[in-house]
């Protein structure tokens, strides 16, 4: 990984035409960008099917050597082939997979706006098998509130950290409705919210911008790994 973005030229497998691939740059946690290596000598290969590993590859960040998972590389062809961009495995980072990687590459959804965030959470959602997403009847006092048989879900698009009282009034409402909780943030959580979560059993997810759930305590993790 450099400090600016790669690009090669990728051929296309079915119809042979030629194009010009630049790597995308992620945010770190710690701030800095991560770009996937890409690999000039190996070969595109098109995507047929997918399955959840495949779609995510394990990308290390030079400035503070944390690995996270980001959506592989693909390039769509005009004739309507989607090939996947070879990487380079040595240098990207290892391929084992880490929580919060239940949204598939097609279907995730930059978040540019709270309506965005919104979809993101449904999108992860329906990944934990609840179809029947719909709005809450109840209105949180901060954020969007979701619903599904079994669960309350509170997604916070706003730039401020969610606090303890958000976590507790989520945990209310599901106490109420005997529903397991979930609670999304853009913005993180306060330290006291973190620390009122565990013990109430909340879990909590922070939306990335690329709109993927990652879990930030044990409550998450051990959601996210009921996901099939």
């Amino acid at each position: 990984m450099g400090a600016m973005p790669e690009t090669i030229s990728v051929c296309c497998t079915a119809c042979g035409r030629r194009h010009r691939y630049t790597a995308p740059s992620y945010p770190c946690a710690c701030g800095a960008p991560v770009t996937p290596a890409l690999d000039p000598r190996g070969s595109p290969t098109a995507v047929t099917h997918r399955t959840w590993d495949e779609e995510w590859i394990g990308v290390r960040c030079a400035a503070c050597g944390t690995e996270s998972r980001w959506p592989r590389p693909e390039l769509g062809c005009s004739c309507g082939t989607v090939l996947c961009v070879p990487v380079d495995r040595a240098a990207t980072g290892r391929s084992g997979r880490t929580p919060g990687s239940r949204v598939p590459a097609h279907r995730a959804v930059p978040i540019r706006t709270a309506r965005d965030a919104v979809t993101a959470a449904v999108l992860y959602l329906r990944g934990l098998g609840h179809r029947d997403v719909r709005r809450a009847e109840q209105r949180p006092v901060s954020g969007i509130g979701l619903a599904a048989p079994g669960i309350v879900v509170q997604v916070d698009p706003t730039v401020g950290p969610a606090s303890a009282r958000d976590v507790e009034c989520l945990w209310l409402t599901a106490m109420a409705e005997s529903a397991t909780c979930v609670y999304f943030s853009l913005a993180g959580y306060a330290e006291e919210a973190r620390a009122r979560a565990d013990p109430l059993g909340v879990a909590l997810f922070v939306l990335d911008p690329a709109g993927v759930p990652r879990p930030v305590n044990a409550p998450a993790v051990t959601l996210d790994a009921t996901a099939g």
